[in-house]
C-alpha cells in the first residue's frame, strides 16, 4: 500500500500546478504540438518547456517528433482516469448548471 501511496502522490502533486494541470488538461483530448500548447494555455517559453518536462520526466506524459515539430500526448492511464474525474466535477457543462 506504501508503494501505491506514493505513485498517487507523485501524481497528485504533478495535477497539483494550475499550469501542468492545464496542459494535461489539453493533451487529454488529443496528441498536440508544443506550439498548440502555447496558443490553448497561454503558456510562453521557458515556462512552458519546464512543465511539459517536468510531466514527461514523472512519466506521465511522452512525445513524438515529426520533423521539427514535437508531439506531446499523456501516457499514464491513472492520470487520464483522474483528469476524467476532476473534469466531470469542474468543467462546466453546456446548457447544464
Amino acid at each position: 500500500m506504501r508503494a501505491a501511496a506514493g505513485q498517487a502522490s507523485m501524481l497528485l502533486r504533478a495535477l497539483a500546478n494550475e499550469d501542468r494541470l492545464m496542459l494535461l488538461c489539453q493533451l487529454s483530448q488529443g496528441e498536440a504540438c508544443v506550439s498548440a500548447l502555447e496558443q490553448a494555455c497561454n503558456l510562453f517559453q521557458p515556462s512552458l518547456s519546464q512543465h511539459l518536462g517536468v510531466l514527461r520526466r514523472k512519466g506521465l506524459v511522452d512525445t513524438r517528433r515529426d520533423g521539427k515539430r514535437i508531439f506531446y500526448r499523456v501516457t499514464d492511464d491513472n492520470a487520464m482516469a483522474v483528469l476524467q474525474v476532476l473534469y466531470e466535477r469542474f468543467c462546466p457543462r453546456p446548457g447544464g448548471l
